[in-house]
């Protein structure tokens, strides 16, 4: 099997933890193309190597500054590659990224070189040729990704490339400026790579060993999630569940190419397969349950508003006017409602109030705010009867009251509104009804 393998920031913290990464990079020979992240916290009051960089730069009119927090940064390196007994310098690189920060080089450039770095050390310590990103990930003049470029340029790279260490999180625009993902940017280049060189799968390896079904500050040792798709995925990563960046699915997609999530400190954990479709099935009704709080409700009733042709182009388009989106929008004959971030919509409330009595002229409106909502997602659900029945009966053994429900045509999730209050307490009762009672 041809593999690609991203390792995130807790698992190239120090020496120690890129020794475990080379063991498994080792024992498997499928493992050829390995794509790093910046240095991690070594413990909870350490400091991530990335937010080094960014408070380095903003330290860049200061000469004396400068040098302490770049000898800071350099010495997180040399502790690492003392601890590997290398014969690597990065002295040079270092001298370039002083001068480069003098020069206001940009924070993006700055932020880069956790990665870079750590790419220079993973690929000496494996024996690995070391490919920039900047070289083959590619950004339009407006800073934009450029998936189909990148693909043909980073395939071309890497066809006669036997083993590679590209890093992570950055790339650059035409004339060589420095570009990054959001933040969890490494995992976009994992896919990305996976995808250019055809691999059958992509590794991502972190913390944790899989997906979980639920939030572990939430519910105490919540199960792993075995298998999940794309679909899937995308449904709670939205809703806060975080272990991957949402975006690396995309280019993984085009190929059909599954991911496994895997723990560093747990290699042999089988993690997460996400994959496009399987006729596995789930252990239980669902795949998993996400929730984010901060949400409130706009509801409009306006009597016959079902027969009014355009009712909710109109009320939808006072919201696009005051750029604000919205999340739900459950309806009845003589009701609308309109889900949206609390904050978003606050300091922008008496004006789209304004806006939709001019637009719907409604009978009533009145606003519900503190709300939270709960994701139950699971393939497993268009097979069994009374999934919602029993999301019910368990939010009311747990005296909770819904304030909103809606289900997705393709019966993949089911979304709750509850009031913030009694969000993690419905969490924990649906949790139970479906995972721990698993009738």
């Amino acid at each position: 099997m041809k593999k690609v393998v991203k390792f995130g920031g807790s698992s190239l913290a120090s020496a120690e933890q890129f020794q475990k990464v080379g063991e498994i990079i080792h024992a498997d020979r499928g493992r050829r193309y390995v794509v790093p992240s910046a240095p991690g916290k070594r413990d909870a009051k350490d400091t991530k190597v990335t937010d080094m960089l960014y408070d380095c730069y903003q330290s860049a009119g200061d000469p004396k500054a400068l040098d302490q927090k770049i000898a800071a940064i350099a010495a997180r390196y040399q502790e690492i590659i003392d601890g590997l007994c290398l014969e690597l310098s990065l002295d040079q690189d270092f001298a370039e990224i002083r001068k480069a920060f003098e020069e206001q080089s940009g924070s993006e450039y700055a932020a880069s070189r956790g990665e870079y770095l750590n790419g220079k050390i993973m690929a000496a310590y494996l024996e690995y040729e070391f490919i920039d990103a900047a070289e083959v990930v590619r950004f339009d003049e407006d800073g934009v990704f450029e998936p189909e470029l990148t693909n043909k340029i980073l395939g071309e790279r890497l066809e006669s490339v036997e083993r590679a260490v590209i890093p992570g999180f950055y790339g650059a625009m035409e004339d060589g400026t420095i570009k990054t993902f959001s933040r969890g940017g490494s995992d976009i280049t994992g896919s990305i790579v996976a995808r250019a060189v055809h691999a059958d799968l992509y590794e991502n390896w972190t913390d944790v060993s899989g997906f979980l079904v639920t939030d572990p500050h939430i519910v105490e040792d919540p199960e792993t999630i075995e298998t999940i798709t794309y679909r899937e995925l995308r449904e709670l990563s939205y809703m806060g569940a975080t272990v991957l960046h949402a975006d690396s699915i995309f280019p993984l997609r085009k190929e059909g190419i599954p991911i496994n999530i895997k723990n560093t400190n747990r290699p042999q954990d089988a993690g997460t397969l996400i994959v496009e479709s399987t006729c596995r099935q789930p252990r239980y009704t669902i795949t998993g349950i996400a929730g984010k709080k901060g949400f409130c409700a706009i509801n409009i009733e306006k009597d016959m508003m079902n027969s009014e042709i355009g009712f909710g182009r109109k009320v939808l388009q006072v919201f696009e006017e005051n750029g604000i989106s919205f999340e739900h929008v459950p309806s009845g004959i003589d009701t609308f409602t309109v889900i949206v971030h609390q904050s978003e919509f606050m300091e922008k409330e008496q004006r789209v109030i304004s806006g939709l009595h001019r637009a719907v002229q409604p009978d009533t409106l009145d606003l519900e705010s503190d709300l939270a909502l709960i994701a139950v997602v699971g393939r497993g659900m268009r097979a069994m009867r009374g999934t919602a029945g029993r999301i019910f009966a368990a939010l009311s053994h747990a005296h909770i009251n819904v304030k909103m429900i809606d289900q997705g045509s393709s019966e993949l999730n089911i979304i709750i509104g509850v009031k913030n209050d009694d969000f993690e307490r419905a969490v924990r009762a649906i949790y139970d009804i479906f995972v721990l009672t698993h009738l």
